[in-house]
């Protein structure tokens, strides 16, 4: 994928946290390329699933799948993306802050893919995932 026109990573920051989700969610982001970006969540307490374990819920994490993987479209073709489908998988618990990092896979003229995987604070994936988005026309 070729884009003279990626957006840069101030541009994706500010652009990404006018959302106040986004900001509750402690996003930042760390990394962007053409079709790739990395986002960091700082974890809170809200995020507890269940108490004795400590542990993220998986609503947490179907989000940063999606968003990431939104967000890396975005990265590419530089508009926001709605989602049509999106499959998450959890390999792992997940606790404290974590690191998301998406891929676009295709880019197409009506739909567009992208994947995302989820890493907790020591590295270990703890949740991946694929969503199929609509691809923005010029004169929408």
């Amino acid at each position: 994928m070729t884009n003279n026109n990626t957006p840069s990573i101030d541009d994706i920051r500010a652009r990404l946290l006018k959302a106040p989700y986004h900001q509750w969610l402690g996003l930042d982001v760390t990394s962007v390329g053409n079709g790739e970006i990395e986002l960091t969540a700082k974890w809170r307490e809200e995020w507890v699933v269940n108490v004795e374990g400590g542990y993220t819920h998986g609503g947490i994490l179907a989000t940063l799948v999606d968003l990431t993987a939104d967000w890396a479209l975005v990265s590419s073709n530089g508009r926001g993306v709605p989602t049509l489908d999106l499959r998450v998988d959890y390999h792992s618990p997940a606790r404290g802050d974590l690191h998301a990092v998406g891929k676009a896979v295709k880019l197409g003229k009506q739909f567009s893919v992208a994947e995302a995987r989820i890493y907790d604070a020591a590295g270990k994936l703890v949740a991946s995932g694929r969503g199929v988005y609509l691809t923005p026309q010029q004169d929408r």
